[in-house]
């Protein structure tokens, strides 16, 4: 077999993958452009010949970023652009890999995304009165432990020796740059990575394997994990082998996001709250979107009373950012509202609670104040301000969906 290091030499691997990314819209038309040209003219070859020469990528940069949806900020690595794009390509051949995997694994699978771990659940649970255990790994990717990855992943990359040791030595190397000085840390599989996630599968595997030949119905998506039981005991029996997988694997769970569901709740995983066939948006997906809102609009209306704006523009500027994170595709890796919740959910109560909840804030940049004032400002106006109700362009989509399977 020719190592995936080997194969990065070759012109048709990288066609392939550029032909895939443009056709699942990761990429727009200029930045196909610019990965086009750095192929064409084998801007690649120098960096590969190093890495079949047994040379590492080198020393990733460390970054903070603000976590999105939040207030919270979360770590991430990157190296230089070339050798990105280098991962890139790695992580796009390491679908080679996915027979590896038990099918209750939903995070970086091909033929697999996100949508089908709620709707495979939720169609397994069915009316049934199950309990349900939901937990979320505490910073997954950079708590990865090194020393017990590498053994898995020799194993499982037997057939693979340079790509095996590809890894290894990047994953051995405790450097990183952090505010242009050179530090010393234990970074796991370093979150922002093309191949993290890949990484992250390795780790869990058996874990996911276990559970699955069990026969438990159990799903999980990176480090968000939920699993059912007919029992509270079954399941208290469930999260002790959890419990000690993890310990295990020297992992520890967030505390703030562990919950125990009885079969009278309606449980939550990935964003969507599901009870009986009924499926809405979560809670802490309204929170999270809530939060976004509200620091937007005392951001817009500090500027406005800064600027003596006009209240028309500071509205219309709400409203004109909202759309794009609600329904537009500007950027074909943004996962918009519509995107994400539209093709799965069945009620709209949350949909209403977002359009009332932005309404109200759009109102509010026309005054200042929350008071009945505001209502001078109609639903007429926020519409000719470009306003769009989540719930109206739900039932056009889903309109639209009928009418595309129609045909």
């Amino acid at each position: 077999m020719e190592s995936i290091i080997t194969q990065l030499s070759r012109q048709d691997i990288w066609d392939e993958f550029l032909a895939y990314r443009l056709m699942k819209g990761r990429l727009n038309w200029h930045e196909f452009v610019e990965a086009d040209r750095f192929v064409e003219h084998e801007q690649y070859l120098h960096l590969v010949e190093r890495l079949m020469q047994g040379e590492g990528l080198g020393v990733p940069t460390k970054m903070i970023v603000n976590k999105m949806g939040t207030g919270k900020k979360r770590v991430v690595y990157s190296f230089a652009p070339e050798k990105m794009m280098v991962l890139k390509v790695i992580a796009f051949k390491l679908y080679d890999y996915d027979d590896f995997f038990a099918p209750n694994c939903y995070a970086f699978r091909r033929g697999k995304k996100a949508h089908d771990a709620v709707i495979s659940i939720n169609r397994a649970v069915g009316g049934q009165r199950m309990w349900a255990y939901k937990l979320d790994i505490h910073d997954y990717f950079n708590s990865i432990d090194i020393e017990v990855l590498l053994p898995i992943l020799e194993e499982m990359m037997a057939n693979d020796p340079p790509l095996f040791r590809f890894f290894q030595k990047m994953l051995a190397d405790d450097r990183a740059v952090y505010n242009g000085e050179t530090i010393h840390e234990r970074h796991g599989v370093m979150a922002g990575t093309p191949t993290s996630p890949f990484l992250a599968n390795v780790y869990l595997k058996e874990v996911d394997k276990h559970f699955h030949n069990a026969g438990v119905t159990y799903a999980r998506y990176s480090d968000d994990i939920i699993m059912f039981a007919p029992d509270l005991e079954t399941l208290e029996q469930y999260k002790r082998q959890m419990a000690d997988f993890l310990r295990r694997y020297r992992l520890e769970v967030n505390p703030d996001k562990e919950k125990i569901y009885s079969p009278d709740e309606a449980y939550e995983f990935l964003g969507f709250k599901c009870h009986g066939h009924s499926v809405d948006i979560s809670e802490a997906a309204k929170k999270k979107m809530k939060g976004k809102i509200r620091r937007t609009t005392k951001a817009l209306l500090r500027w406005r009373n800064k600027k003596h704006m006009e209240a028309d523009k500071a509205m219309k500027g709400l409203i004109s950012r909202f759309n794009r994170k609600f329904f537009e595709y500007d950027d074909d890796d943004a996962l918009t509202w519509s995107r994400w919740f539209f093709p799965i959910i069945n009620q709209t109560d949350g949909l209403k609670e977002i359009d009332h909840y932005l309404q109200q804030n759009i109102r509010y940049l026309s005054t200042g104040k929350h008071g009945k004032a505001n209502y001078r400002t109609d639903y007429a106006k926020l519409k000719q301000l470009g306003y769009r109700s989540l719930v109206n362009e739900f039932y056009l989509w889903k309109e639209g969906a009928k009418t595309e399977g129609q045909t």
